[in-house]
């Protein structure tokens, strides 16, 4: 069963990633959600998860190579120097290296996590019995750590009281019971903020007439990506390109707790800061640095909090991760992933999940990248994509909450969803507002202690 979840998710991340502009939190928490509320044992959700992401991450580079357009929020730090590789007719080449990057990256942090994971367990008890002010304290270092500071520092009072607010009006009215949550409900709001704002701007007549009509957007394939390529990694990067990448994806690990966007962008340059004598070198060796990145620190977000606490204090286990430690009545801060499964089997589940994936998506990126691109944005919609996940978000809502609460509840997600989609349109980013649902207990505690 685990094994059949590991293929299920490379099947469908890899036809996911290929296609651009999808987020890596609005494709990942839903399925997965919808998975833990299905009835999965634990070990297949976590099998299922770490392989999507180690699939998913790799994919959404690929059309950032090939046509120039970002395939989820972690390609965006590579799309400079992806550009420069493909205006060189260099794009089949640069898939490679990103294939390559990401083996490194996922064989060096998963290790590694669980070093640092069993490092933290002496700290644990003292997290968990502290968790409001962590939690509370990790939004504040993620706005801090972001570009629109101020701003993310004042969003977390206003958005911790509306998370907070919603389920004392439904308690209040009696559409749910006392004790009931609907925290994973809220979680998806934030997940589908941006793109719900987007779908009902389409509503306003002057927005909908402002927006570009009648024209497509064009993508060209070069011709070299549809040959059949070599599969030796000593083959497909340098011993240079190789070092770099194993040396940042094991110093970006310790720091699980930041964005993993931003850790990216910043190692990643930073490894080819001394490197300005030809842009095409430097180029190849960010790419493959960056690739590795993206990998290393997905899954240390993940791990860590997971393995060591079961508290979610990091941006990527309070995102995508966000079901592996909250799902309705299925997971709860004292009941997850953290208290079902023992450390054997976390690193049985989370190893065999990441390299079966790194295994076949890479030789997926090296033999038929182009192909499967071609496909991608040809036959399926991107309109379809986006719609299927609102139908999730909008079944999952409804489900959520009791039968006679459903359709409140969604009215209640839409409502969490505008207001979270007009923050991170004003750059409040999506750590920021999930660490704030995680954090509202705590914080409207203390702000009534204040009154």
């Amino acid at each position: 069963m685990m094994v059949a979840a590991i293929l299920a998710a490379v099947v469908l991340y890899t036809f996911i990633g290929f296609i651009p502009g999808t987020d890596e939190t609005g494709v990942l928490a839903p399925v997965t959600l919808a998975i833990i509320l299905a009835g999965a044992p634990p070990h297949v959700v976590l099998a299922f998860f770490v392989s999507a992401v180690v699939t998913l991450n790799l994919m959404n580079g690929i059309p950032t190579a090939l046509v120039g357009l970002p395939g989820g929020v972690m390609s965006a730090p590579l799309m400079d120097h992806a550009m420069v590789l493909r205006d060189k007719g260099l794009a089949s080449g640069t898939i490679r290296k990103m294939a390559v990057g990401s083996a490194i990256g996922t064989l060096i942090s998963i290790p590694l996590s669980f070093l640092l994971a069993s490092l933290l367990l002496p700290m644990a008890d003292w997290i968990k019995s502290n968790s409001d002010i962590v939690l509370a304290a990790g939004a504040v270092v993620l706005a801090l750590l972001g570009k629109n500071r101020i701003l993310s520092l004042v969003a977390i009072l206003p958005m911790a009281l509306l998370f907070q607010a919603l389920p004392a009006l439904y308690r209040g009215a009696g559409i749910i019971p006392e004790k009931a949550s609907v925290n994973t409900s809220f979680f998806l709001g934030i997940t589908v903020g941006p793109m719900l704002l987007t779908l009902l701007e389409l509503l306003n007549a002057k927005r909908r007439e402002a927006l570009p009509h009648g024209s497509r957007t064009k993508a060209e394939l070069l011709r070299s990506g549809f040959g059949r390529q070599a599969l030796w990694p000593g083959r497909l990067i340098t011993r240079s390109e190789g070092w770099w990448s194993a040396a940042m994806a094991a110093a970006s690990t310790p720091l699980f707790i930041l964005s993993p966007v931003g850790l990216t962008f910043l190692l990643g340059e930073a490894s080819v800061v001394r490197q300005n004598e030809d842009r095409v070198p430097r180029a190849q060796r960010a790419v493959t640095v960056m690739s590795a990145l993206t990998h290393s620190t997905y899954l240390a977000g993940v791990i860590i909090p997971l393995v060591a606490l079961g508290v979610p204090i990091s941006g990527v286990s309070a995102g995508p991760a966000g079901p592996l430690f909250n799902a309705g009545s299925v997971y709860t801060k004292q009941h997850n992933l953290h208290h079902l499964l023992d450390l054997p089997w976390f690193i049985i589940t989370v190893s065999l999940g990441a390299l079966v994936a790194v295994a076949i998506t890479y030789i997926i990126a090296v033999r038929w990248s182009s192909q499967i691109t071609y496909f991608v944005m040809r036959r399926i919609p991107h309109e379809a994509v986006l719609a299927l996940f609102v139908a999730f978000v909008v079944l999952l809502a409804y489900i959520d909450a009791d039968q006679k609460a459903g359709l409140a509840n969604v009215f209640g997600v839409l409502l969490v969803g505008i207001a979270c989609g007009s923050f991170n349109r004003l750059g409040v980013s999506y750590g920021v507002q999930f660490m704030s649902l995680y954090a509202a207990p705590g914080i409207v505690k203390a702000l009534a202690a204040l009154a």
